[in-house]
């Protein structure tokens, strides 16, 4: 089983099982041949594709039918799709044709296991699939290296190299498909899947560092800590809501800033403080459901036709995104208010409330002090409403109309990227703007949550006493939340932290 929160690992060793044991995948592949033997209609592997289901083809041009296959649908356009997650692409697509449903011959399967191994990622461009059928023209892309076509990245991923060229350095000829093969390799949900994994595997830590970060704003604030008493959340017990209550109280333990204002008569405090458990746990549930939907994708089968032990080859629809397509967009809106909510405390940090000064510098007017992160901060927030447009409630029909209802998930893919590498930069925005402001509440200590994140900050980006270039203290901020260690370190010290 593939989880996410282990899921390089998971594959890897998938992987390697089936290099030892690719017995599932030679079971699958006898009963494709034996059928073959039968001569009876089979989709895809004796018959066109789509529209031309009902068109049969001659045994002698069965190879060339599945080679046609790959060249036909390399049609995809743009960007190319970045190689940590077109090595995804390729692990999933290998770990799914393992499990013993698709058919595929094992020369080829064995193929791409060689290219996983030796780091050979195909380039692929992202955009194409329509989200049904699979990702059909990503994953021609991915398999034309079989044949010697298309590009491989090279080994940093700056550049790309003809397949050609990288098949010959290792001695390797084109793989000459069979019957069966270039369906298995281009029908399923790897670009969804894939790009779905990267995304939520990173969110496991990011919306802790969510938390954290608003820890920080909420000390930096002197706000309150009666909205996270644990009898307000077992009365409403959404679990993301508890759990973002319990991470606070358990980072503001030992606050001599919590209790220098305790009895200073506040009444409340505006949402983006007040509401971090019910606005923060919203979007932790709201990742829930889609993680777990992607854990559910990444251990299917999706291709078609299918392969089944009793000897049935059966078409079937296990190729839609639509169960991705939702996900994916759920988790789009849900990672987009982790970024909504952290604008709204960076900017009240700017205000000058309860002792700190106005944008965070002593000296203003000369200095813009932290107005203008503030801006990007708005921007990206801005951006991401118009990213969060549901892809999935789009369909437009192909292939003459057989296909008539398709689900866009590759688009809610791409788009999700987009939103999460927002939501990073905004966040990075607000942890070196809370630690700005931590520094004027000193020589108060805040929870030794807070403080363990405040220093981690303080050992890479400086307090600001005057206008400097804050391109890199955004990057250092995106670098400690790309890197874990500030989480990981708070997480080892309060062993709470969930």
């Amino acid at each position: 089983m593939i989880k996410l929160n282990q899921l390089y690992s998971d594959l890897a060793d998938s992987i390697e099982s089936l290099k030892e044991d690719p017995s599932a995948v030679q079971q699958s592949r006898k009963i494709v041949e034996n059928a073959l033997g039968r001569d009876e209609p089979m989709y895809g592997i004796n018959t066109g594709f789509g529209a031309l289901a009902n068109k049969r083809v001659g045994k002698e041009e069965l190879k060339q039918l599945q080679r046609n296959l790959v060249l036909s649908h390399s049609v995809g356009v743009g960007e190319l799709i970045p190689k940590d997650i077109s090595r995804l692409m390729l692990q999933i697509k290998i770990h799914s044709l393992g499990l013993g449903n698709s058919g595929i011959s094992e020369e080829t399967f064995r193929r791409l296991i060689y290219f996983s191994d030796h780091d050979l990622i195909p380039a692929m461009p992202e955009k194409g699939s329509v989200g049904a059928s699979g990702d059909l023209a990503p994953l021609a892309h991915m398999s034309l290296p079989l044949l010697g076509y298309g590009l491989f990245w090279n080994r940093d991923g700056s550049d790309t190299i003809p397949a050609e060229k990288v098949l010959n350095d290792h001695g390797l000829d084109p793989i000459d498909l069979q019957p069966k093969d270039g369906l298995s390799l281009i029908n399923g949900t790897q670009l969804m899947s894939a790009y779905g994994a990267y995304v939520l595997e990173k969110s496991l830590s990011l919306m802790k560092s969510a938390d954290l970060i608003a820890a920080m704003s909420l000390e930096a604030l002197q706000g309150s800590i009666k909205p996270f008493d644990e009898r307000i959340h077992e009365i409403r017990p959404h679990n993301g809501q508890q759990q973002v209550a319990r991470n606070v109280r358990e980072l503001l333990v030992k606050s001599e800033i919590l209790e220098s204002h305790r009895n200073c008569g506040k009444v409340q405090d505006p949402y983006c403080l007040r509401c971090v458990p019910q606005v923060h746990g919203a979007s932790r549930d709201g990742l829930r459901y889609s993680r777990e939907t992607i854990e559910t994708e990444l251990n299917s089968v999706t291709d078609n036709p299918l392969v089944f032990k009793n000897g049935d080859i059966i078409s079937g629809g296990n190729f839609h995104g639509q169960p991705l397509a939702l996900a994916l967009d759920h988790a789009k809106i849900a990672l987009a208010e982790f970024a909504s909510i952290s604008e709204r405390r960076t900017y009240l940090l700017l205000e000058g409330h309860d002792g700190l000064p106005e944008l965070l510098m002593e000296e203003t007017g000369i200095n813009s002090g932290f107005m203008i992160p503030q801006y990007t901060s708005a921007s990206l927030v801005s951006e991401n409403k118009v990213l969060c447009h549901p892809s999935s409630v789009d369909s437009i029909p192909t292939s003459l109309g057989q296909e008539d209802h398709v689900s866009m998930g590759s688009i809610s893919a791409l788009k999700l990227l987009e939103v999460y590498q927002n939501v990073e930069q905004v966040l990075a925005i607000e942890l070196f703007t809370a630690a700005q402001a931590l520094d004027f509440r000193k020589p108060l200590r805040p929870g030794r949550g807070v403080e363990i994140a405040h220093e981690f900050v303080r050992d890479a980006i400086p307090h600001a006493e005057k206008d400097h270039y804050f391109k890199d203290d955004i990057s250092k901020a995106v670098e400690l939340l790309q890197n874990r260690s500030m989480v990981e370190e708070v997480e080892k010290e309060l062993t709470n932290i969930v």
